[in-house]
């Protein structure tokens, strides 16, 4: 049985709360540690939360400690104000958390970033997406394992009307989104969650980006072994 330990940023969102629950209930993680800006309100022998100001990330160092990263950091330029705000949450947030992770010996730092991040790119988001990953690849942790889902399907705690009109076109669409086109179907936040647990258990070296439709086809895989019997039936 492993003892591995965990940090979460960003476990009040859509996918980091799926992520926290898997892990609460995985014997093989004897700690979860996130950091939050409001309390979830959660009690469990695993869990030590920390409430902080993010603006103030690089002071709270000495609890930024975990065999495995999970930085589920993110919000959308309407939400944060500008684009100025967007880069800080999406792009400074993440980079100081990784900097600091890296610091205290974390072996894998498990990013969430999205479908199409591309440095060069001409679209703002995706631009910062990319320049995030180039960042993280730079520091050169044992493992890192970045995430590019499309559209994150689930119950969100906040309405986005604008990700709920996507959600009911790519679902007509998705009978037709076949081959290279895979990946721009809709995921599950869920399957995403499970996905970014599992692989950082293999406790990969080196980089490795995953595309939506690779994410998918992981999980359908987990599923497949658990009904063979060849791994435990812990998925939710």
């Amino acid at each position: 049985m492993k003892n591995l330990t965990a940090l979460i940023a960003g476990a009040t969102g859509l996918v980091g709360r799926h992520i926290l629950h898997y892990l609460l209930q995985d014997p093989e993680y004897s700690s979860v540690t996130i950091l939050t800006r409001r309390s979830l309100g959660l009690s469990h022998p695993k869990l030590q939360e920390h409430i902080i100001d993010f603006k103030k990330l690089e002071g709270f160092g000495p609890v930024i400690q975990g065999n495995h990263i999970f930085c589920c950091l993110g919000t959308t330029i309407k939400q944060a104000g500008s684009q100025t705000d967007f880069r800080r949450i999406d792009y400074t947030y993440p980079l100081t958390l990784a900097r600091i992770a890296l610091k205290n010996h974390a072996h894998q730092f498990v990013l969430i970033s999205a479908l199409g991040a591309n440095k060069n790119s001409k679209i703002f988001y995706n631009r910062t997406k990319g320049e995030l990953e180039e960042s993280i690849r730079e520091l050169d942790f044992p493992g890192t394992l970045i995430f590019r889902p499309s559209l994150l399907l689930g119950k969100r705690t906040e309405f986005r009307p604008g990700e709920k009109l996507g959600e009911f076109f790519l679902t007509g669409l998705t009978p037709v989104l076949q081959g290279k086109l895979k990946k721009y179907r809709g995921i599950q936040a869920q399957t995403l969650a499970v996905a970014m647990v599992e692989m950082a258990k293999v406790e990969l070296k080196g980089l490795y980006i995953f595309e939506s439709d690779q994410i998918q086809f992981f999980y359908n895989r987990l599923q497949k072994n658990v009904l063979a019997g060849i791994i435990p039936d812990n998925l939710p």
